[in-house]
């Protein structure tokens, strides 16, 4: 795809981007796939799979308490547990505010690990890294933004938030709709949004503006991105992924070129179909 070759543009030392369709069959790459980079809060799509995952298994429930009095584990994937971003101050009542957070994703770690009675990063790695053979991805830090991974293993993951094998399909399909909807506030990097709508650790672009993704995108665009220069979307409208992974943290540069970069991936995408 001659629109990932946008990636030798930015304003960065490396690299790397690719599109997968929805059969995961990757369409296209560009730039090194195997270099590891941080994912930063990319790493959160991983860790909420892998909450996903000890669901279906029985280990955890959606509903079950987690954090905060009157908080649960669907409160904390969807980011309104009521902490603060960066520790465990409580900063509103569960379900009130869409309040981005840190620290509610490694409480959500924490209770899984007293669930399952192993530690989380094994978890992830036998629950969805080793079955999906993401050989390069590890999760060395914190769960809300502690995984190293590379362009090809990602891919491979974009292909699963397609058509997945590790879940059923309509865990999938609630994780990545609408999670108390219609709640205000700050989308990191890009500022207030009236309704600031979110599913299952999946951030869904719906009528956000501004935002990462391109204007071309659908309302059902569903993923995330990362302060060290990361992203990974799915649009189920386009039938495609696409991630890039950079060595330059995120900043003004990646709020003007990955809109245009995505726009320029789904007109490509839409002039082949």
């Amino acid at each position: 795809m001659q629109s990932l070759k946008a990636i030798d543009e930015w304003p960065v030392r490396n690299a790397a981007a690719a599109a997968v369709g929805r059969d995961g069959q990757v369409l296209g790459s560009h730039g090194d796939q195997q270099r590891r980079y941080p994912l930063a809060s990319v790493t959160k799509l991983l860790s909420a799979y892998a909450a996903l995952v000890a669901i279906e298994e029985g280990a955890l429930e959606l509903d079950q308490p987690a954090g905060p009095e009157g908080s649960t584990v669907r409160h904390l994937l969807a980011h309104t547990g009521g902490y603060d971003f960066a520790d465990r101050t409580i900063r509103y009542r569960p379900g009130e505010r869409r309040l981005y957070s840190n620290a509610g994703f490694e409480v959500l770690a924490e209770t899984l690990e007293q669930a399952a009675g192993m530690a989380f990063a094994d978890y992830l790695r036998e629950g969805v890294l080793d079955p999906l053979g993401m050989t390069a991805t590890a999760l060395e830090d914190s769960p809300a933004a502690g995984a190293v991974s590379t362009a090809a293993d990602l891919a491979l993951f974009a292909a699963e938030l397609q058509q997945p094998k590790l879940l059923d399909p309509s865990t999938l399909a609630e994780a990545t709709s609408l999670v108390f909807p219609g709640l205000a506030g700050v989308l990191p990097g890009f500022g207030r949004q009236q309704n600031n709508d979110w599913g299952l650790g999946f951030e869904i672009r719906n009528g956000k503006s501004p935002h990462w993704t391109g204007a071309g995108s659908s309302p059902r665009t569903f993923g995330h991105f990362g302060q060290s220069g990361t992203f990974l979307w799915v649009d189920p409208d386009a039938g495609a992924a696409c991630l890039a992974l950079t060595d330059r943290d995120f900043g003004p540069w990646a709020a003007e070129v990955w809109p245009a970069f995505t726009d320029g991936v789904l007109a490509e995408l839409r002039g082949a179909a």
